[in-house]
């Protein structure tokens, strides 16, 4: 039994402790590990990292291979007037019916151990290696880019779950303040101080404000299952998200957007390499040894070796190679194009966005000062309505009038975040 409880007691502790990390970063973390996207880069990487390995082999290392065949040709010989079968035809006659025998030598008997060795292939090797090895920091750079575009992603539901969260808490205070006037305002009315219309308005807005309560709840957790569905999560408990405050960020003036165009050059210039490697000349030593007999009789005495070299090189083919090298000029020069044009255009687009945030930041103050003055002259109304001075209708309506400022106000920072956010998005 002791035993039961202590487990019991701990896995509550784990599972308080597990709720309570499960801030931003947590989220973002998750959406990170459980990407099929930036997995499948990752293997792209691994498997770029082999096919470095395999170009190795294939460029600088010999090629051993076993290779043997058999040809049976048998011929009719017609010697001396006479016909007879030769299953292994010697080449003696002249009179035949049969395959032409400098074609099938009358059979053909092979087994042989082949070895190929590649020469002087470094620099063939190190050229496609480098454009493989290209293609693997491409895949690197889109796991950044694709971690970055979730960062903001996730970032954003949270900002939406926190809009929602905060929604809820404001509408829950306003309606424990009704309930509060409530019970004031119906022993006024047993008192004959108030009137039972004045207790119906307080009942029907308390009514009001718990179905928008509701619905801000429900809201609510809607878009924490969208968030842990964008994170991957499977989780389905109710949890309260912790509150954040985003700062924007130092200007950066080496965007890490622009390192897709320069990988993009980079792979432009390997692949041009690469082509041109068809004009470099191929040098290869060659050797085999084993059986190679064309005659049954002899093939004890057909063993033996060859060894040479061979040997190619293109020497025209219609100026493609300066045709591929204009062609690469005029993409890297489209590349820089749009690199310029990223550069001009986020300027324009991070300016944009601070003075966005100057503005709201002007109407936040505003608003926060408006709410101030709201919850004075919602004192007052209280303390009088208490006395019996003023009317009920006067109370809900700066009731109604302060709700709608306090939702203006959490939108206002909401925007200022998502603004904040989408600043760090792009000054990155």
């Amino acid at each position: 039994m002791r035993i039961h409880l202590a487990s019991s007691f701990l896995f509550l502790i784990l599972s308080s402790s597990i709720l309570n990390a499960q801030d931003l970063a947590f989220y973002i973390e998750q959406a990170k590990i459980n990407s099929p996207l930036i997995q499948d880069n990752k293997n792209q990487s691994e498997a770029a990292r082999l096919e470095v390995e395999r170009l190795k082999a294939f460029y600088t290392k010999a090629q051993v291979s076993l290779t043997g065949s058999y040809l049976f040709a048998p011929v009719i010989t017609r010697d001396n007037g006479q016909s007879k079968l030769e299953l292994n035809p010697s080449g003696a006659s002249e009179n035949y019916s049969g395959y032409d025998l400098a074609s099938s030598n009358g059979g053909v008997y092979q087994g042989l151990v082949n070895i190929n060795q590649p020469l002087f292939n470094g620099a063939r090797y190190e050229t496609t290696a480098q454009q493989t090895l290209i293609g693997a920091q491409i895949n690197e750079n889109t796991i950044q880019l694709t971690a970055h575009d979730l960062e903001k992603f996730v970032t954003d539901q949270y900002i939406l779950c926190l809009q929602d969260y905060k929604q809820t808490e404001y509408l829950s205070s306003m309606s424990r303040i009704i309930i509060e006037q409530r019970n004031i305002i119906s022993k006024l009315v047993e008192n004959g101080i108030s009137k039972q219309s004045d207790l119906s308005l307080l009942i029907i807005e308390q009514k009001t404000q718990e179905t928008a309560l509701n619905t801000f709840k429900a809201t609510y957790r809607r878009d924490l299952m969208d968030l842990r569905v964008l994170c991957g999560i499977s989780d389905t408990t109710y949890q309260v998200l912790d509150d954040i405050t985003l700062q924007p960020g130092e200007d950066v003036v080496v965007s890490r957007f622009a390192e897709k165009y320069r990988l993009d050059s980079l792979n432009l210039v390997a692949t041009q390499k690469v082509f041109e490697l068809k004009y470099k000349p191929v040098v290869g030593a060659f050797a085999n040894t084993g059986l190679n007999a064309v005659y049954a009789p002899t093939i004890p005495s057909r063993f033996g070796l060859s060894a040479g070299v061979n040997f190619t090189m293109n020497i025209t083919d219609g100026k493609q190679k300066r045709i591929t090298q204009q062609r690469t000029a005029v993409l890297i020069q489209s590349t820089s194009l749009y690199k310029n044009f990223f550069y001009s255009q986020n300027s324009v687009r991070k300016n944009r966005i601070l003075t966005e945030l100057t503005s709201i930041n002007e109407r936040l103050t505003l608003t926060e000062d408006q709410l101030k003055e709201y919850q004075k002259l919602l004192e007052f109304y209280k303390q009088e309505l208490g006395r019996g001075q003023i009317s009920v209708i006067n109370y809900i309506t700066v009731l109604k009038n302060m709700t709608i400022t306090q939702r203006d106000f959490v939108l206002l920072q909401t925007n200022k975040e998502l603004l904040i956010n989408l600043y760090n998005y792009w000054n990155w």
